[in-house]
């Protein structure tokens, strides 16, 4: 089968041109959107990221061009116009779990760097700064820790806050009875925004979800909360959060997501001027700490990836059930 890669890097190819075997494998560094959708000409499927957009006018153009499969290399599909794929008879399949470790891990990176300042006393120790002044932190032991969606990210997580020995509370639609049998508490996503120190956001982008940490949640918040997002950038709605920031509502935030991400991650533009005022605003703050959507970036993540995406679209071309189809 031949497949046109979007928003493809150096690492995408490397992992998928280490486990494919039959498929012909086209990558293209541009995203998928309608000026680049003509790429996918002569290929039988297409396999895309986050930041590629699926919307009607592309899927009625890759029903065009013959494309029948949308492998997503990626768990979530928000940027897929469903009703239009099956309108356009083309099947959507996702890798719904690729080292759930990688991003609980990553989020812990964020708040252990913000708490500590590790960052900062990197920077200060290489121009010769020995001093511990304004690098005060705190335990982490015994405080209250908040999780919005107790998936398999949510899942570990919560274990690993636990193993600091965190009092973990936690929001989701479906309780986790292993967790809670654990000690992790379900509460109402009220009573979990009012009682964390540390909120962290596992959810999935949903109508539901999108700016679920808004003006009227942040204003039921702790003074002083951290706040971490690894999940996807429109559950936090930036204005509110900056507003949030510059009144010291929240002491931290760290992001691996950004609303506005599309133009901005998983390319250098450190030669450029960002138009986007908005992360530039959040970038001016001391107590802010950005990454780059990097959660999933682990040998071991990029491995299942690239193995469950290939499987998906082997089992499509051999006529078998899509267990990891979306619809």
């Amino acid at each position: 089968m031949k497949i046109a890669f979007f928003s493809a890097k150096s690492y995408d190819k490397e992992f998928f041109d280490r486990y494919v075997t039959t498929h012909e494998l086209l990558y293209f560094e541009a995203p998928l959107n309608l000026q680049t959708v003509n790429l996918a000409a002569g290929c039988n499927a297409i396999c895309v990221f986050v930041n590629d957009k699926l919307n009607k006018e592309v899927l009625t153009e890759l029903n065009r061009l013959g494309v029948k499969l949308i492998a997503l290399r990626c768990a979530g599909f928000n940027n897929v116009d469903l009703p239009s794929a099956g309108a356009n008879n083309i099947k959507v399949v996702r890798v719904p779990a690729y080292s759930p470790h990688a991003v609980a891990e990553h989020a812990v990176a964020l708040i252990l760097t913000l708490n500590r300042k590790t960052h900062k006393a990197y920077n200060r120790v290489r121009e010769g700064n020995f001093s511990l002044e304004r690098l005060t932190g705190f335990d982490l032991f015994e405080k209250t820790v908040g999780v919005v969606g107790t998936g398999k990210i949510g899942e570990a997580f919560c274990n690993i806050m636990l193993g600091f020995g965190c009092k973990v509370l936690a929001f989701d639609l479906i309780e986790n009875k292993e967790l809670a049998a654990k000690g992790v508490e379900y509460l109402p996503l009220i009573d979990v925004l009012q009682q964390s120190s540390i909120l962290s956001l596992h959810c999935p982008l949903t109508e539901l979800t999108k700016h679920v940490i808004n003006q009227q949640a942040i204003a039921m918040m702790k003074d002083e909360v951290m706040l971490i997002n690894t999940s996807r950038g429109a559950l936090i709605d930036t204005a509110a959060v900056i507003d949030a920031l510059k009144s010291g509502k929240i002491s931290y935030l760290g992001l691996d997501v950004y609303e506005q991400e599309e133009k901005l991650f998983f390319n250098d533009l450190s030669e450029n001027v960002i138009q986007d005022d908005m992360i530039m605003r959040l970038l001016s703050f001391p107590n802010v700490l950005i990454t780059s959507h990097q959660g999933f970036f682990t040998e071991e993540a990029l491995t299942q990836i690239a193995q469950i995406t290939l499987e998906n679209i082997d089992a499509f071309e051999a006529g078998l059930p899509l267990k990891n189809s979306v619809v």
